[in-house]
């Protein structure tokens, strides 16, 4: 599977002399030394990719470089050096012109701040990309209408933005992004507006519309626990650079450095944890046929302790074909609660006599 949006050593410095600039940091000069000549290096080599029907995430504090990066991605910027490729296209060769039409048909943008127009109703929100793109009022109403209904929005077609909650105008932002079926959609901090609860039921509903469209998201926050909620990977920026890219299970079990360590210790990791990440690997047997409860690799974390708390023995873990692919021991959940960083196949406990019970049984 090719990779739908791919980055190649973005690079975006402003001010004085930019082109210079970026071949001092390739040398190794920080961006304290270039702010010093006036020039300001906000993405410093950022190389990623994004496959089809996938959230990436870019986290990171403000300031690291996170939206200037997003903007990249869609032309709104222009990268000092580097390239952006969507669908095998070279975005960053692209003209003025050409670029307006990626970003009609192909990419859609979510913002943070709605971004609604207060004269218009809530249906021709939702229909602007459409009218941008020349689509006729009859065929541009009835697909807003459908993308404000897979957004919660049934019934509010004919309302006004301000008759609507945050959260609610949050998504007719969303409902206009989905309205041009774009294959791409950015979010630059798109639910860090609202109040904790209804940014809690956005990022549900966010996932529930990915599990029927399966597009392509670029979402940006600054909220560990959002990222990890909703990326299937995750990129970490710090001062414009990206120090580490992986699922959360990888960044919250094996952190890249110092930064990322001290950035996830207050995750609570019950939420992000499967079966998979905890499991021990080392077990004997081809055939889990115990008639004891066992778990998918997929099964979250605190539902492991579940079941872990019914059984006498290490959790068996097997997989959809019935083969045992791992084991729990009850020692290891208790580790991972806690606050030492071991890993897959790393936890202190000793395997125990209940694991030997269990793969007996397999």
């Amino acid at each position: 599977m090719s990779s739908r949006l791919e980055a190649e050593h973005l690079y975006k410095v402003f001010g004085r002399r930019p082109d210079a600039a970026v071949e001092r940091l390739r040398d190794g000069v920080d961006r304290e030394e270039l702010r010093a000549v006036g020039a300001t290096a906000a993405v410093i080599d950022a190389s990623f990719t994004v496959e089809p029907g996938q959230i990436f995430v870019v986290m990171g504090l403000s300031g690291s470089g996170k939206s200037t990066l997003l903007r990249m991605l869609n032309g709104l910027l222009e990268p000092t050096a580097g390239r952006v490729r969507f669908d095998g296209d070279d975005l960053t060769g692209l003209s003025d012109r050409e670029l307006r039409g990626v970003r009609s048909h192909k990419i859609s943008m979510v913002f943070q701040h709605f971004a609604l127009f207060p004269h218009r109703s809530v249906r021709e929100n939702a229909a602007y990309g459409l009218e941008v793109q020349g689509v006729p009022r009859a065929e541009r109403e009835r697909r807003a209408d459908e993308a404000l209904a897979l957004c919660g929005l049934d019934g509010w077609e004919k309302s006004w933005p301000d008759e609507l909650s945050g959260g609610m105008q949050q998504r007719v932002g969303l409902a206009r992004a989905l309205a041009t079926d774009a294959d791409l959609l950015l979010m630059d901090e798109s639910f860090s507006a609202l109040d904790p609860l209804i940014r809690r039921d956005m990022q549900d509903q966010l996932l529930s519309l990915q599990k029927t469209l399966k597009k392509t998201i670029v979402f940006i926050t600054h909220d560990l626990n959002e990222a990890m909620r909703l990326g299937d990977r995750i990129a970490v920026m710090r001062d414009g650079r990206i120090v580490q890219t992986g699922s959360a299970e990888d960044i919250l079990l094996r952190p890249a450095n110092d930064y990322v360590a001290s950035f996830i210790q207050d995750v609570d990791r019950s939420r992000v944890l499967t079966a998979e990440a905890v499991m021990d690997r080392d077990v004997r047997g081809d055939e889990a046929s115990c008639d004891c409860e066992t778990a998918a690799p997929d099964t979250p974390f605190t539902d492991l302790c579940a079941i872990s708390a019914r059984v006498p023995h290490p959790v068996a873990v097997v997989g959809e074909d019935g083969a045992l692919v791992g084991v729990v021991p009850r020692q290891r959940l208790v580790g991972f609660l806690g606050d030492e960083k071991a890993g897959p196949g790393t936890c202190d406990s000793p395997r125990g006599e209940g694991d030997e019970k269990v793969m007996a049984h397999a």
